[in-house]
């Protein structure tokens, strides 16, 4: 079996990898786990770019047979990431500017012995609850609060998919849900509407999320031509 590690920034985060991306990679005999970024008890945000890359590499270290990425928001990101700055004015295609970044400084950190294919980051626009507004009605009825349908829907059509959604920091996909239902619990309500929704529907949606899990998909591929 093939074992992977996606390095998260939260708890939503982690709790997404191994509740819905887990046990649909396993049916793929892909093993898959979410491991939080930072000292135990920490509680969220990727912080300095140093001290992550030092704890990606340290994980790569550990185990030769391994495979690595990330679950990280390009929104709110520190400047001091590989690639940030000069990803600013690219707009949508900024996320794929940082991950090309990330990928090319742990490859100069690792050995020459390191296999490239082993790492591979992911950065999402801007939050895990882009990914909710892939069915707007069920994250609706998730809720418990369909008459809230319309509303999603509307923010929906005004994006050309759900991961564009955010135009202003007040305005993030969560602070949209929070906006309409101010219960909202990221943990509680966003992993159980994810599960309601499904990765197919998701990764139909949204177009980068999907290139991610296609990415992962192939890594037995690799393996077996290696």
């Amino acid at each position: 079996m093939t074992r992977i590690i996606a390095i998260v920034e939260g708890q939503t985060e982690k709790q997404f990898v191994k509740k819905i991306l887990a046990p649909h990679l396993g049916q793929k005999n892909i093993f898959m786990s979410a491991r939080l970024i930072g000292k135990p008890g920490h509680k969220g945000g990727i912080g300095n770019w140093q001290r992550a890359k030092n704890e990606i590499c340290a994980l790569l270290n550990q185990d030769s047979q391994i495979f690595c990425t990330t679950m990280f928001d390009y929104y709110g990101m520190p400047l001091n990431w590989p690639g940030r700055n000069e990803s600013k004015n690219k707009s949508f295609h900024s996320p794929k500017v940082v991950e090309l970044a990330i990928n090319k400084e742990i490859m100069n950190e690792m050995s020459h012995s390191f296999h490239a294919h082993r790492f591979f980051s992911y950065i999402q626009m801007f939050e895990f609850e882009a990914l909710l507004f892939s069915d707007p009605q069920l994250l609706a009825n998730t809720l418990q609060a369909k008459q809230l349908n319309d509303a999603f829907q509307k923010i929906l059509s005004q994006y050309k998919s759900p991961e564009h959604i955010n135009d202003h920091p007040d305005n993030a996909p969560s602070h949209r849900i929070i906006k309409y239902y101010p219960g909202y619990q990221k943990i509680f309500h966003g992993i159980i509407a994810a599960k309601r929704i499904g990765i197919e529907v998701m990764r139909k949606k949204c177009h980068h999320f999907n290139e991610w899990l296609e990415q992962i998909e192939t890594i037995s591929c690799v393996r077996s031509t290696k």
